[in-house]
C-alpha cells in the first residue's frame, strides 16, 4: 500500500461550493467521530505506507494533542511516512500550532486560502484575512516544516482577470513551495448550484475560466514553479508525492466517512452518512461501502486519465508492462482525434497534453476513458 488518507469532516462553518462529505463542528459529534475512527484504524491489520495525508473538512478544528494523538497512532500502525500532509484553514492556527504539527511529524502543510481578495474570499464563504495566511506561512517555516503548500480557486463568481492575477501575485510574493490553482466546479445539491441556477451570469464563462487558467500558468512559470500536473505548481523537489501516488493510479486506504480506497483493482468508497459510519464502529461491523471491481480496461482507461493530468503523461514501456496493453495501438483511434486537435502531443516514449490539452483535460481524458 503506497498511501494513507484520513477524513476529518467537521468544520467551523461550511462553504457554499463545498460538496465534500463535512459537518459543522459540534463538541460532542466531534469527539464521537474522533473515537470512532481510532477504532477503524486499530482494526486495520498493521502495513507500510509512503505517505499520509490528513484532509477534510477542516482537520485543524481539532486541537493539536488530538492531531498529535492521531498521527502516532497512524505511524505505529503504518509508518514510518516518508511525507505526512495536513490541511489547515489559516485563520485556525494559533500560536504555537506549527511547531505542534513538526513535532508530531507533519512535514508538509496545505493551507486552504482560495483567494487573498477580500470580496471573493466572502463570496466563497472563507473567514480568513492575508494577514492570518501570511502568518500562517511564516509560523510554517520557522516551525521547520519542509513544504508549505496553498490552495487557490478561480472562476469564482465576479472574479477578473485583475483580480485573480492580485490572488497570483500575493500568492507569489509568500514564496510557499507548492500552489494548488483549482477551477471553481460548482456541484448540485450546493448552494453554489442553487445561486448558478437563478443567476448564471455572475459565474465566469468557459472562456474567462480559460483565460483565468492561462495566467496562473503563465505567472507561476514565471515565478519558477514546475507546472507538474492540471492543478499543481511545484518547486523543485516540493511535489506532493500522496497526490502523484494518485494519479500513478497507486494503491491507497482511505479512514473515515466518505473515505476512499484501492487496492487489488477494488475501489470503494465508505458511507457519506455520517450516522452510518459511526453506528457501524459502535456495533462492531464493517462500515457501508460502495465497492467497484475494476477490469483491466476500465482500470487502463482510468490509469490513462490520471497519467494525462500530469506533466510526465503516459509512458508507453511502464503502461504495457503494468496493464498489458499497447498505447499506441489500443487507442490509436483516440490518439489520432486528439492529435489532428492539436490536444495531445506524441514522441517516441509517450504522450502529454497540450497547452491546449490542458485546457480542454476533462474532455480528452473522457475520451480515453469512454473508449476502454
Amino acid at each position: 500500500m503506497s498511501a494513507i488518507y484520513v477524513h476529518l469532516p467537521f468544520c467551523p462553518y461550511i462553504c457554499p461550493y463545498c460538496d465534500f462529505a463535512k459537518w459543522p463542528h459540534r463538541g460532542s459529534l466531534a469527539h464521537d467521530y474522533f473515537a470512532a475512527l481510532v477504532d477503524e484504524i486499530r482494526r486495520e491489520p498493521a502495513f507500510a505506507a509512503r505517505t499520509l495525508y490528513l484532509g477534510g473538512g477542516t482537520p485543524n478544528t481539532y486541537g493539536c494533542a488530538r492531531i498529535a494523538d492521531l498521527k502516532a497512532l497512524l505511524d505505529a500502525h503504518f509508518g514510518p511516512f516518508s511525507e505526512s500532509s495536513i490541511e489547515l484553514n489559516p485563520e485556525l492556527v494559533a500560536a504555537g500550532d506549527m511547531d505542534a504539527y513538526a513535532r508530531a511529524g507533519f512535514d508538509r502543510v496545505s493551507i486552504g486560502v482560495q483567494s487573498f481578495e477580500p470580496r471573493e474570499i466572502g463570496t466563497l464563504g472563507r473567514r480568513h484575512t492575508q494577514s492570518e495566511v501570511t502568518r500562517a506561512v511564516s509560523a510554517a517555516r520557522q516551525a521547520g516544516v519542509r513544504s508549505v503548500s496553498i490552495d487557490l480557486m478561480f472562476g469564482v463568481p465576479g472574479q477578473t482577470v485583475q483580480s485573480w492575477g492580485r490572488t497570483l501575485k500575493s500568492a507569489v510574493t509568500l514564496a510557499p513551495d507548492h500552489i494548488s490553482a483549482y477551477g471553481l466546479t460548482v456541484e448540485e445539491g450546493t448552494p453554489f448550484w442553487q445561486w448558478r441556477e437563478k443567476e448564471p451570469g455572475v459565474f465566469p464563462g468557459d472562456g474567462l475560466e480559460a483565460d483565468l487558467y492561462e495566467l496562473a500558468i503563465d505567472e507561476l512559470g514565471a515565478a519558477g514553479y514546475e507546472h507538474y500536473e492540471i492543478s499543481n505548481f511545484a518547486r523543485p523537489g516540493h511535489r506532493c508525492a500522496h497526490n502523484e501516488n494518485y494519479w500513478a493510479n497507486g494503491e491507497y486506504r482511505g479512514f473515515g466517512v466518505g473515505a476512499a480506497s484501492y487496492r487489488n483493482g477494488v475501489r470503494w468508497v465508505q458511507s457519506r452518512e455520517l450516522g452510518s459510519y459511526l453506528q457501524a464502529l459502535r456495533d462492531g461491523v464493517q462500515v457501508p461501502a460502495q465497492c467497484e471491481h475494476l477490469q483491466s480496461a476500465a482500470a487502463a482507461g482510468e490509469a490513462v486519465m490520471l497519467a494525462l493530468r500530469t506533466a510526465d503523461g503516459v509512458a508507453f514501456e511502464a503502461f504495457a508492462q503494468r496493464y498489458g496493453i499497447d498505447f499506441l495501438e489500443f487507442y490509436r483511434p483516440v490518439i489520432r482525434d486528439m492529435q489532428r486537435d492539436g490536444l495531445l502531443a506524441v514522441d517516441g516514449e509517450r504522450a502529454r497534453l497540450t497547452q491546449r490539452g490542458r485546457l480542454l483535460a476533462n474532455d480528452v481524458c473522457g475520451a480515453f476513458v469512454t473508449f476502454a
